[in-house]
């Protein structure tokens, strides 16, 4: 006898098509059968173990987060039910051209604390790994050997190998670094990531000429990998950057996944058709190109990514410096605040837009919360004191919340046939950007049911089938037989997100029940002990 039926269930299988009703028999970690409400009638409904029984929920394929940033994550929290309490049964790693593989000794250390914000320094982590393959199976590993919450899927990261090769210089690569960059790229492609991703206004990847960024994208295409770049201007020239990678990817036949797509600043607003009428021009040409965004108007970095590249040159510990250095501080400033630097997307920065969202160092708690702005003013200082003793006293750890995007881009962008969800969501902070907790119910609840921006039907499909046709996994993302029970039962007329601005961690309602592969993650929307989920490594071309 099979392991679970979930009966009577409204299926929304993932592929956009109309929902049907059916019994799910699940068993070994995979769908077995699916029984039609009009195919059952007269006929033994399946019989299993046990039974759940789905009235009134919908029954989907699990979500796959695109965008995520639980590298350390997984491997430190057991429980991770921001991602597993929104349905989340998928998250790729390896975002914007920084994480934690291929690393040798230095680069390891280097990396930890320019995305410190972003992961925690990782103190309680074992880093018993430096190869990308490595990796992937501490993932496998998980927990004290058990497993991670939910799966996770790997991109190479770009900044990480060009740190690893040509240090975090602002120069070009010798012909051998580049050799040395193809074969770290392959390498990474051969044990398991789905492709390359990119973070070119983050240090070092934003040093790459585009001709460097050409040649691995030629090695991901041979793998039948993909290209994630977060581009390099979300603000002034955005539409520019978005052309860049069309064009690169175009020349290396690599197929393009546009990172947390959206138009930002006050230069942008109303500006969304002008990127889609970019993007269906190249379609319509014959180009691969996929996206994803997250469904919330402000953005989440670090604080120390807003300042100019060439401030950024050398690392981490080089830009401490020049930021303790008063003469080379004003010129910070005055790239910041007076031309526009370009970690700010070439836009004068606005620090009342600024939001500091989490510190390293508990003691500067007090900042959390408050705009640069008006944190200064509470100490009667102007703003880029305040930001320059934050980064030191904080050692770059600091996140922020930058208040800068527009709610008429996020729709346009979000109806497109290529969009994706992913939620680019920051774990750390005391006052994390609420899309790490919530983008996957705010779709659901606030975009299907309130608005009516997206049918129920094709929401789930950007959601499910569509990225996993995008991370080629023969076997996920589909309500089918034979694939595997990586699903989510929801309730439509409730299902919304927890959390806010001001209650960040607060956990979805209107999903009671999450399965990875085949065991319940979520269990009458309570946390199980259940660690099921592994890496998902890229399937051969």
């Amino acid at each position: 006898m099979e392991d679970l039926v979930i009966r009577d269930a409204d299926v929304v299988d993932g592929s956009g098509a109309d929902s049907y009703r059916a019994d799910v028999v699940i068993d070994g970690g995979r769908i077995v059968a699916i029984v039609q409400e009009a195919a059952a009638a007269g006929c033994q409904r399946p019989k299993a173990r046990r039974e759940l029984d789905a009235e009134g929920l919908v029954l989907s394929p699990g979500f796959i987060d695109m965008h995520a940033h639980s590298d350390l994550a997984l491997l430190r929290d057991p429980d991770h039910s921001a991602k597993a309490a929104q349905g989340v049964t998928l998250e790729v790693l390896g975002q914007d051209g920084l994480s934690y593989a291929p690393v040798d000794d230095r680069t390891l250390q280097e990396v930890r604390r320019a995305i410190a914000g972003w992961n925690g320094y990782g103190e309680d982590v074992d880093f018993d790994w430096r190869s990308v393959g490595e990796y992937l199976d501490r993932l496998d590993s998980g927990v004290e050997g058990r497993g991670i919450a939910v799966n996770a899927a790997y991109l190479v990261p770009q900044g990480t190998v060009r740190a690893l090769v040509v240090g975090w210089e602002d120069r070009p690569a010798t012909p051998q670094e580049l050799d040395r960059m193809r074969q770290l790229t392959a390498e990474g492609l051969e044990q398991g990531a789905m492709g390359l991703s990119s973070g070119l206004t983050y240090t070092p990847g934003m040093y790459a000429e585009d001709a460097e960024l050409t040649e691995l994208c030629r090695v991901v295409a041979g793998y039948g990998g993909y290209y994630c770049p977060h581009h390099r201007s979300y603000g002034a020239g955005a539409l520019e950057a978005y052309a860049e990678m069309v064009e690169l990817t175009r020349e290396a036949g690599c197929p393009l996944h546009l990172a947390h797509a959206t138009m930002n600043f006050g230069v942008n607003e109303g500006r969304a058709p002008e990127l889609l009428a970019l993007l269906d021009e190249a379609l319509a040409a014959g180009a691969d190109i996929t996206l994803d965004t997250y469904p919330y108007t402000p953005g989440c970095t670090t604080l120390a990514a807003l300042l100019p590249s060439w401030a950024s040159e050398g690392g981490p510990a080089e830009i401490l410096r020049r930021l303790a250095d008063d003469d080379t501080a004003a010129r910070i400033r005055h790239a910041l605040e007076v031309t526009g630097a370009d970690g700010c997307h070439g836009v004068p920065v606005d620090w009342d837009t600024v939001e500091i969202s989490g510190v390293g160092d508990q003691r500067l708690a007090d900042h959390v919360g408050r705009t640069v702005l008006g944190s200064a003013r509470l100490r009667g200082e102007e703003p880029w004191a305040t930001a320059r003793r934050l980064l030191l006293d904080d050692g770059l750890a600091p996140t922020i919340l930058q208040h800068v995007g527009h709610e008429e881009n996020v729709r346009a962008i979000m109806r497109h046939r290529v969009h994706t969800g992913g939620s680019d969501g920051v774990l750390q902070g005391a006052k994390p950007h609420p899309r790490a907790y919530g983008t996957f119910p705010h779709y659901l609840g606030r975009y299907v049911r309130e608005l009516g921006v997206l049918s129920l039907e094709e929401c789930v499909a950007h959601l499910t089938g569509r990225p996993a046709a995008r991370l080629r996994l023969p076997d996920r993302g589909l309500v089918r037989e034979g694939y595997r029970a990586d699903l989510v039962l929801f309730d439509p007329a409730t299902v919304a997100a927890g959390s806010t601005y001001d209650a960040p961690r607060t956990l979805p309602t209107g999903v009671p029940h999450v399965l990875v592969d085949g065991r319940f993650a979520i269990e009458d929307g309570r946390r199980t002990d259940v660690l099921a989920g592994r890496a998902v490594r890229r399937s051969p071309v």
